[in-house]
């Protein structure tokens, strides 16, 4: 007897009318209109069974935090980083985990099930770090929680920085992180990617560095991390996160930096709503766009994903935890607009993003866990143009959220016969 059983789906291959079996949180058949006995049957109707979203890059520690203790008014990076300076000792942990486990829920609510999350150490008293892993804890059930050691004021520029990130590592924090662009120097930059990169070879953990996140054509830091993520024998294992001035660099030495990227297997991560928002902040006209050179990163065989980063907090005031809404702004920023980059794009927010966090399990295949969403759109494509319903949310086989479909009740005068017509806005 089977726990589940979907009828007539469609999945992001492009294979219709397929049934997804379900047995003890696992896919254990997927095959053209399956007959079987299951305590549960669901019809999807011919809508897309996709794999839930992934987020590999996002802040939950200053999430919904907007408008404390002020509104960031340049809009820009580093007067976001000053506003959560003037934010952090204001913090308390009870709400640090309250705004996080709200987003938690919008976040399943958009079929959001894994997320990497960036967790200030700076703050010595590491008030950020045990509540995120009091969230991570209280969440697990539902959503794959993912916790980056991130030294946001720079690891050897921020007093006592590599020590609180060594404690948070400690206390169960997942990934070490850093910024070598913020600290005082280039050569400092390059000092903390080397420091990083060999805690994490020690620990056997997983490196993630926001790199060159700024205009800054001469910045070189994930040319760095490249050469460490090989020296140490990494590979595989090191993302560089924004990378967004490689927007601004010369075409030469980029064909050098991405093959050195992609011989390093690293990850890339473009943040493509607040790379758009927060990069050529200094510029008159023409304006840089600011987000990574995504698809040539694809074009040399680099895992790139899109991440959330920041939903209305010090640097972003909008956001909802919608990662169609990532990946359909990633398509425009990157003008991804043939069929198949499209669906590259729909990657960026799904199986990419999962690569990146090494999350096991994950896909719609036998063997892999049952987590999927149900999608109102009848392909990948569809699903970015319209940021599709998310019909139901499965984790394990169980029905987490699940919404109403989306239709427009239209009365239009001088169309005889038609004045009442319901439409799927598809």
């Amino acid at each position: 007897m089977l726990d589940l059983l979907i009828h007539n789906a469609t999945l992001p291959d492009g294979r219709s009318d397929m049934s997804v079996a379900v047995r003890d949180g696992k896919i254990v058949d997927i095959a053209p209109r399956l007959e079987a006995p299951a305590h549960q049957t669901l019809d999807a109707q011919g809508q897309l069974l996709s794999p839930p979203f992934v987020d590999p890059h996002f802040h939950m520690d200053a999430t919904l935090s907007y408008g404390l203790p002020r509104v960031n008014q340049s809009g820009t990076l580093l007067e976001g980083i000053a506003l959560w300076g003037e934010l952090k000792p204001l913090l308390t942990q009870e709400a640090l985990v309250e705004r996080a486990l709200a987003y938690c829920d919008w976040a399943v609510a958009k079929g959001l099930l894994a997320i990497r999350t960036h967790v200030d150490v700076c703050d010595p008293r590491l008030l950020a770090v045990d509540a995120l892993l009091h969230v991570k804890r209280q969440v697990a059930p539902y959503i794959d929680l993912q916790l980056v050691a991130f030294p946001q004021d720079g690891v050897l520029r921020a007093p006592g920085a590599l020590d609180n990130l060594k404690r948070a590592l400690d206390k169960g924090v997942d990934v070490v992180g850093g910024i070598p662009h913020f600290e005082r120097t280039m050569a400092d930059g390059a000092a903390s990617v080397k420091l990083l990169c060999e805690l994490a070879a020690e620990r056997g953990l997983r490196v993630d560095m926001h790199c060159d996140e700024s205009d800054d054509p001469l910045s070189r830091h994930v040319e760095t991390l490249a050469f460490e993520t090989q020296r140490l024998g990494l590979q595989g294992r090191v993302t560089g996160s924004h990378l967004t001035s490689m927007h601004s660099m010369d075409n030469y030495y980029v064909s050098k930096l991405i093959a050195l990227m992609a011989e390093a297997q690293l990850h890339a991560v473009a943040n493509p709503l607040i790379n758009i928002t927060l990069q050529g902040r200094h510029d008159s006209y023409p304006k840089r766009r600011g987000m990574t050179r995504v698809p040539e990163l694809l074009a040399a065989g680099i895992n790139v994903a899109f991440g959330h980063d920041c939903v209305m907090d010090p640097w972003y005031s909008l956001g909802s935890g919608d990662m169609l809404e990532v990946a359909h702004m990633g398509l425009h920023v990157a003008q991804m607009t043939s069929q198949a980059a499209m669906r590259q794009c729909f990657d960026a927010v799904t199986v990419n993003a999962a690569h990146v966090m090494g999350l096991e399990g994950y896909g719609l295949n036998v063997g892999c866990y049952a987590d999927f969403c149900l999608l109102q759109a009848s392909d990948p494509v569809e699903a970015l143009r319209l940021r599709a319903t998310r019909l139901k949310v499965f984790k394990r086989g169980q029905l987490l959220a699940e919404s109403p479909a989306a239709s427009t009740q239209l009365h239009l005068p001088g169309r005889p016969g038609q004045t009442s017509w319901r439409v799927n806005p598809a």
